[in-house]
């Protein structure tokens, strides 16, 4: 790793929508952007073998995880030519319709602000050591695989 501070990208509980929105405000100043990608990851409310899904809990192993966001970052960097690109996971327990997952790329142009986001999706799905134990509304519980 380089001497460059690793970001955290960890929030406590749910992403709060107007935390979305004032990410999303902050950047109407940076008039050299002209595309905007953003994907938000919400708890669906499953249906498993008859029971509901009412809420995720987030663990993590943090450090390996920012060690492995930290080197996506750069490598998304070098290979999109991107102005801003963040990313915020929830830990802890996110409920059904809430945010856990909120990844979001500026560029000058709209195709590598999309092609930069999905593939920081895809990456942290399968690359960081992030895992959720879905809750279920009669309060027993299941590790979730991801798909």
């Amino acid at each position: 790793m380089s001497d460059r501070k690793v970001k955290n990208i960890f929030v406590d509980g749910r992403i709060d929508p107007a935390f979305v929105a004032g990410s999303i405000s902050k950047h109407s100043s940076k008039t050299g952007i002209g595309g905007h990608s953003i994907f938000m990851g919400q708890v669906r409310k499953d249906e498993i073998d008859g029971k509901f899904v009412a809420a995720i809990e987030f663990t993590a192993y943090e450090e390996l995880a920012l060690e492995k966001m930290h080197q996506i970052r750069a490598d998304i960097f070098e290979k999109y030519p991107l102005s801003c690109l963040h990313v915020h996971h929830s830990l802890g327990m996110v409920k059904t319709g809430e945010i856990c997952l909120f990844v979001f790329t500026s560029s000058a142009h709209r195709k590598p602000a999309i092609d930069a986001c999905s593939e920081i999706v895809e990456r942290l799905k399968a690359e960081l050591p992030i895992w959720g134990k879905e809750i279920f509304e009669d309060e027993t519980h299941q590790w979730k695989e991801n798909s």
